[in-house]
């Protein structure tokens, strides 16, 4: 017997759902360290720049075709393409992405809520630098029990939500999760800006040097602002797909991508504050979790428990993303196969955990074993990030933009929306049609070949 679909039970659940996914470790992990990296203030204000002219207006596209399909990525496109084989591959590039992304994400997620208990254990209480935090991080990583342990623990909590469905296991948590990860933030940045010396951070972040700005710090924005989104992965197509049409999505797309965004600066409020407080420089790129802030913690009044509040909210900030992209997984199988919810969980789950033990042993037993220059952790990162996601954000826009059509795209937009002026449907239109390709484009050949 066929499930009956889901559907959000609140605007409100459907909105802190896919911020959720949107609030991963990309903005709490990613966006600081690209931010200490590419001129602060100045990469800040490009970045706003680019969820405006691409990060919304693709966002919105994506949701809309999920939406108005009610299906997963596969049938969405099937249907709105009139059973287009490509379309419905492109469909496809959702679920491949789901299945690739969460085979490594999940053990950088594990790692954190390792950290968590590393933390309490008092692993971190003695060190004072960097390179001490850095060998302990290559020991804990290089452990197998340490870290397919971890991993195979976040994807059991990622399973149990996913169980239960779109109202009673997504929305339910993401009510809980986003307050509680939300609070976990305001908790680090209180701390941060009262430390001495926070306020040359401040600083940092509020007072742009236009020199720092070049045509990398562009592309470095726009990638960043297209992939904290959670773009062209199925996810927001998903979670659009289990909408009511009596909703006014543009609003609650823009209010979506605020909430994010917010996030994503706060984010950078909780960090640069205390790096310079500290005498650190900025610049500290993809390490500056692991490496640079386990001693930090050390050198501010009750920093060990401000280091357990963190790796903590860094693994619930992971869990909203990887809710969403098991769920992407769980709705294809559950339409489009008529398999049980709770069956295909736990068949996805376990497939999941065995397919990211190569990526979980390339800092251990496997760390030698490359392919192209890279492990296998690596290149599953490289072949999701700079391969399958820039394509879906591209066809994605070009699917609504010209395939689609704004004609037939337009209304449906506009179901359980208040009227909106024609300049704004024509600016997204010209945005959907032209800018986001056109960029997203760049981006994908810079990741490429850059």
């Amino acid at each position: 017997m066929k499930e009956i679909r889901d559907q959000w039970g609140s605007k409100i659940g459907f909105i802190l759902a896919a911020a959720g996914s949107a609030v991963g470790l990309g903005n709490i992990w990613k966006f600081p360290y690209m931010v200490g990296e590419n001129g602060g203030a100045a990469f800040i204000l490009v970045y706003l720049i680019c969820v405006v002219i691409v990060g919304l207006p693709v966002l919105l596209a994506e949701i809309l075709i999920g939406r108005t399909a009610q299906k997963n990525p596969i049938g969405s496109f099937r249907e709105l393409s009139n059973q287009s084989p490509f379309w419905i591959a492109v469909g496809g590039m959702g679920i491949l992405a789901g299945f690739v992304i969460l085979s490594y994400y999940n053990i950088i997620a594990g790692w954190c809520i390792g950290y968590v208990v590393e933390s309490i254990k008092g692993t971190f209480s003695s060190i004072s630098n960097p390179a001490q935090a850095g060998e302990i991080f290559q020991q804990l990583s290089s452990s197998a029990p340490w870290t397919l342990g971890f991993q195979a623990l976040f994807v059991l909590l990622t399973m149990s939500i996913i169980y239960f469905g779109v109202s009673y296991g997504i929305e339910k948590a993401a009510k809980v999760l986003m307050p509680v990860l939300i609070t976990f933030i305001f908790i680090l940045v209180i701390r941060g800006l009262t430390l001495p010396g926070a306020e040359t951070g401040l600083i940092y972040l509020i007072k742009p040097d236009f020199s720092a700005i070049d045509g990398k710090t562009f592309l470095m924005a726009l990638g960043q602002a297209f992939f904290s989104l959670s773009l062209g992965m199925g996810a927001m197509l998903t979670y659009g797909s289990y909408l009511s049409k009596d909703e006014d999505l543009p609003k609650s797309i823009f209010q979506i991508v605020i909430l994010n965004t917010k996030i994503s600066l706060l984010a950078g409020l909780m960090f640069f504050p205390a790096i310079f407080a500290q005498g650190l420089e900025p610049q500290q790129g993809p390490a500056l979790i692991f490496n640079v802030l386990p001693p930090l913690f050390n050198s501010i009044p009750a920093g060990g428990i401000f280091r357990v509040i963190f790796f903590l909210l860094l693994a619930l900030a992971a869990l909203t993303s990887t809710i969403s992209l098991m769920e992407v997984i769980t709705a294809y199988f559950t339409e489009e196969y008529d398999i049980s919810r709770r069956k295909i969980t736990t068949l996805v789950g376990i497939f999941i955990f065995l397919l990211g033990i190569p990526s979980a042993l390339s800092f251990g037993a496997l760390s030698d074993l490359t392919l192209f220059g890279k492990t296998f952790f690596e290149l599953s990162d490289f072949f999701a990030s700079n391969i399958l996601l820039p394509l879906g954000g591209i066809l994605i826009s070009i699917f609504v933009g010209w395939k689609w059509g704004m004609e037939k795209a337009v209304p449906h937009l506009l179901d359980g929306a208040n009227e909106y002026p024609t300049i704004l449907l024509n600016i997204w239109e010209i945005l959907v049609k032209f800018v986001a390709p056109v960029l997203i484009s760049f981006v994908f050949i810079y990741k490429l070949f850059g």
